[in-house]
């Protein structure tokens, strides 16, 4: 059950969500008050004093952007899941899948809609419905991407898709559980803040070999489906969609539709294209991690279908100079530029300078995204380091109407020479693209494909060629337009 603080409680409605449309939490209304927040430069005396004031009842920290209370942590996931709770490869002998209703069902007291995303003949035209849970049959984006049979329990039923099964309308997560508690509209905004109350203290910290903190090891992040809203299962896509501009809303209403209405799911790992930057926070990508600490440079690896590193560089500052800050060449990075600095026991990051992309069962993410990641140490009751707390602000004024954080959890699990070695990763490619359709290959097999731009978003690029026919798609603003 959810707590106390859970949407039913909070006096939401499934079907009629407080905040879209007409509301003080229109996502137009948002963007409007993100930009005008983005057009307020603040020094950091004033953000910390305006931070302070609006601080969350109970928050005992002082800190102008770190340490809020962690986010609203839930026992219900949305649905559909084949696998129910499960998180493991294989399917459990007890397995309880989660769902309101299937096989061509609809859940008692809900009333569906005479056209949902399994059943349109154009998504696209359906824009005045995407605010409603029950478009999607109140799946969650997981719910929506395993329906098929992905993850091994389909639920798609027997006269797909229209047999699809309905998640849960009633479940919900509080989208001010998602957003910044923060107030910054920029991540250098947040950063500069978080670097002038270290000084005030007489920081940044300066390390030796031997006096940095020993976080050298192997973990494992807590992921449980409940873990986090960035996983996708505790959450309504509308809910998701609120979060979004109206372009980046579009665009994961189409990957929504791909998933279910078509079963034409494109996910970059199947083709070992890149894994992107938010894979590395992924349910499923980058679940164990090692860091490897020295004074200079610290590694945050992790794996997923390809290896996810993040270098972060101590003391060093971003050249401002580009179109986003940068430690190297003007070019975005798959993984970006990382700088950091300590403030006593917490390690401070800023990434800079990513390759826009996407985390199949998450939004698309542009070449705009910066984070600001805060990683602080657990202690057991004894005082025994036991893992970190690593707490993420997204920032991407292009995808985002404002801010988003996560926070998750990472239990250490041995030291970096204890047990198997870390793998690292190469994917080698078996599967491809052929006529729209992931496609197996076998070797010395000749066969003939479009090969899609890299960096045009070649997920979509496939759905128009090949899924689209027909459809109504909005046309693409024309940069060299002066009207």
């Amino acid at each position: 059950m959810l707590n106390d603080r859970s949407p039913a409680a909070l006096g939401k409605s499934p079907t009629a969500p407080s905040w879209w449309p007409n509301s003080s939490g229109d996502p137009a209304n948002c963007r409007r008050n993100a930009n005008s927040h983005r057009r307020t430069a603040l020094v950091a005396s004033l953000a910390t004093a305006a931070f302070l004031a609006a601080m969350p009842a109970g928050w005992s920290q002082t800190s102008v952007g770190r340490g809020a209370p962690d986010p609203l942590r839930v026992d219900v996931i949305v649905g559909s899941e084949g696998k129910g709770y499960f998180t493991g490869a294989g399917i459990p002998d007890d397995n309880i899948p989660v769902y309101a209703a299937r096989d061509g069902a609809t859940p008692a007291g809900v009333e569906a809609l005479p056209v949902d995303i399994f059943t349109t003949d154009d998504f696209y035209l359906d824009e005045a419905l995407w605010s409603d849970p029950r478009y999607y049959r109140c799946n969650s984006t997981v719910g929506l991407e395993q329906i098929w049979g992905a993850y091994e329990v389909p639920l798609i039923g027997d006269d797909p898709p229209a047999s699809a099964a309905w998640g849960y309308c009633e479940r919900d997560y509080p989208r001010e559980e998602i957003v910044s508690p923060y107030g910054f509209a920029t991540a250098g905004e947040h950063y500069r803040a978080l670097l002038a109350e270290t000084r005030e203290r007489g920081g940044p910290t300066q390390y030796t070999q031997a006096t940095l903190p020993d976080w050298n090891g192997r973990y494992v992040r807590q992921r449980e489906k409940t873990a986090s809203w960035i996983y996708g299962a505790v959450l309504q896509i509308p809910t998701y969609l609120s979060l979004l501009t109206p372009e980046y809303q579009r665009r994961l209403v189409q990957q929504m539709y791909h998933y279910s209405g078509n079963n034409s799911a494109q996910w970059p790992g199947s083709y070992c294209w890149p894994e992107g930057y938010m894979r590395r926070i992924s349910q499923y990508g980058g679940g164990q991690s090692s860091f490897v600490m020295t004074p200079e440079l610290i590694l945050d690896i992790r794996n997923a279908a390809k290896t996810l590193i993040t270098q972060i560089h101590i003391g060093r500052e971003f050249d401002e100079t580009g179109v986003v800050p940068r430690l190297g060449a003007d070019v975005p990075q798959w993984f970006g530029d990382t700088i950091g600095f300590w403030d006593g026991e917490a390690l401070i990051t800023w990434t800079s300078n990513i390759q826009g992309w996407i985390s199949h069962g998450q939004h698309e993410f542009s070449n705009r995204l910066q984070t600001i990641e805060v990683y602080t140490p657990r202690e057991n009751a004894n005082g025994e380091f036991i893992g970190l707390r690593h707490e993420i602000v997204l920032y991407d004024e292009e995808v985002f109407v404002e801010p988003v954080r996560i926070v998750h959890f990472l239990d250490k699990q041995f030291e970096l020479n204890e047990g198997d070695p870390f793998l690292y990763m190469e994917c080698v490619p078996q599967i491809f693209p052929v006529e729209g359709v992931a496609t197996p290959i076998a070797p010395n097999q000749t066969f003939q494909y479009t090969l899609p731009d890299t960096f045009g978003r070649p997920w979509a690029q496939i759905w128009e060629r090949h899924h689209e026919e027909g459809m109504q798609r909005p046309e693409e603003e024309d940069i060299f337009s002066f009207e």
